[in-house]
């Protein structure tokens, strides 16, 4: 008889626990279900997407490296993100070109002297590290970037050789024609 009583106070002793258990539960998720706001006040936004050119991302921070880096020229335009977006549209447009053209490859010591003009824009070492740290990108990426700006600039100068008109004012509408016939959402420009 004393055995069955142990049993008994055991079985109840564990069904008081479980009962105490999902109390506990509920309590975790009715006090978050009833306070979204702490949600909100700790979102952060870590990037935001600008633009997407025939499938490709350009983010809010690819816009920050490159101007960062000095991968592009900003004009000194009103609204320097829409600056910087409207090149690294023209870029992926460009880059498309590229690929589909099978422009060869620069050489190892071309991208090597690439990457060192833009080491020389740091005063330290530490300064371009932190940049690249601050956009997301590492070494190899920013050499995969530069390499394909060496492709880029490799076929405008095949592309444009030749010409009696003034080079910039073919490049221009060459990439007019581009944008015309991409498919480009241009999410900053929709939300301004």
């Amino acid at each position: 008889m004393h055995k069955n009583v142990g049993r008994d106070q055991s079985r109840e002793s564990r069904i008081v626990t479980a009962a105490l258990l999902h109390l506990c539960i509920l309590a975790f998720f009715a006090f978050f279900a009833f306070r979204p706001a702490l949600y909100v006040l700790r979102a952060e936004t870590i990037d935001r997407v600008l633009a997407v050119v025939a499938g490709d991302l350009i983010t809010l921070s690819d816009v920050n490296a490159a101007t960062e880096l000095g991968l592009v020229t900003p004009s000194g335009a009103a609204d320097p993100i829409r600056d910087v977006l409207s090149q690294l549209i023209d870029r992926e447009l460009e880059l498309a070109e590229v690929e589909r053209y099978a422009q060869p490859e620069p050489t190892a010591e071309a991208v090597d002297n690439a990457v060192q003009m833009v080491r020389a824009r740091f005063a330290t070492p530490q300064a371009f590290a932190a940049v690249l740290l601050r956009s997301g990108i590492d070494e190899q990426h920013l050499r995969g970037t530069l390499r394909e700006n060496l492709r880029i600039r490799a076929y405008l100068d095949q592309r444009f050789a030749t010409s009696a008109q003034p080079r910039q004012q073919l490049i221009d509408e060459w990439l007019a024609g581009l944008r015309r016939r991409a498919e480009i959402l241009d999410v900053y420009a929709a939300s301004r």
